[in-house]
């Protein structure tokens, strides 16, 4: 049987599969699943120890906000707090990391216009210690930051984002990885002569915001025309979002402040 075939109502029922969870799917993604998708989710309900029914999990997937300390722990166990820097600043480090930027990720979709909006979807997250910005811009060796996005919820996330823009609701999405939610969004743009205009959360860092590169995160541009349905869809699927400005013309402008051309930024991922 085609992986890609669509599951109809007959074929979920000979996998005991009720018609409450199909809905609860076709809320998540929008349309009936494939075999390939069905498969998937139905491994990640298992992997938690199917402790409630399959629907019940379906209506139940979230992405939480995580909270770290703002402190560096080296070899030495010596704590040291770590300044926040100003919006000049991360300019400066912006500039001084895009040469290092050989993150594998690249732009799914089409290429963005003017004006399409940008969200980043998944988790808001302060973790920014194991990176690049804090390797080769701070010059800190932090230890290993512990990945609090498990697999089976980087799946999930993967899989409803990829639903959206199969369904026409984003026009395109990276993953926000190397480099941090400021390097995905030159991913997104990167050949194409437009860059962005974003406002930071103030909740957070604004380096954290930047150049963290804690996983479960997507940034997806899409229509102003989608916008409802699409916030629509990732309430259904329990998934947090951040809405981060717009696509420009071509320059770079982060809370109000020019960073300049997109073209004076030049990841080697596209």
């Amino acid at each position: 049987m085609d992986e890609n075939s669509f599951v109809s109502d007959e074929m979920a029922e000979a996998m005991n599969i009720s018609q409450e969870a199909l809905k609860s799917i076709f809320r998540l993604i929008g349309r009936r699943p494939t075999f390939d998708e069905l498969n998937t989710l139905l491994a990640m309900w298992d992997s938690n120890g199917r402790q409630q029914s399959f629907a019940g999990w379906l209506r139940g997937q979230h992405q939480e906000t995580i909270h770290h300390d703002y402190l560096y722990s080296g070899d030495d166990q010596i704590h040291q707090t770590i300044r926040e820097p100003r919006i000049q600043q991360c300019l400066e480090a912006a500039k001084a990391l895009a040469p290092h930027i050989h993150s594998t990720c690249r732009r799914i979709g089409n290429s963005p216009r003017h004006g399409m909006l940008l969200y980043m979807v998944g988790c808001v997250t302060t973790e920014f210690l194991d990176s690049n910005y804090a390797k080769q811009y701070l010059h800190i060796v932090a230890e290993p930051s512990v990945q609090t996005t498990t697999p089976e919820e980087l799946n999930y996330l993967s899989l409803i984002t990829n639903s959206l823009y199969q369904g026409g609701l984003i026009e395109g999405y990276t993953e926000v990885a190397e480099g941090g939610l400021f390097a995905a969004l030159q991913i997104l743009t990167h050949n194409t002569k437009s860059g962005f205009e974003i406002l930071t959360c103030r909740e957070v860092r604004l380096d954290s915001f930047l150049f963290g590169e804690a996983k479960g995160r997507f940034v997806v541009m899409l229509e102003e025309t989608t916008d409802d349905l699409f916030l629509q869809k990732l309430c259904d699927a329990r998934i947090n979002c951040c809405f981060l400005g717009r696509i420009t013309k071509g320059r770079i402008i982060v809370d109000g402040f020019d960073f300049g051309n997109s073209t004076d930024f030049c990841p080697t991922a596209v």
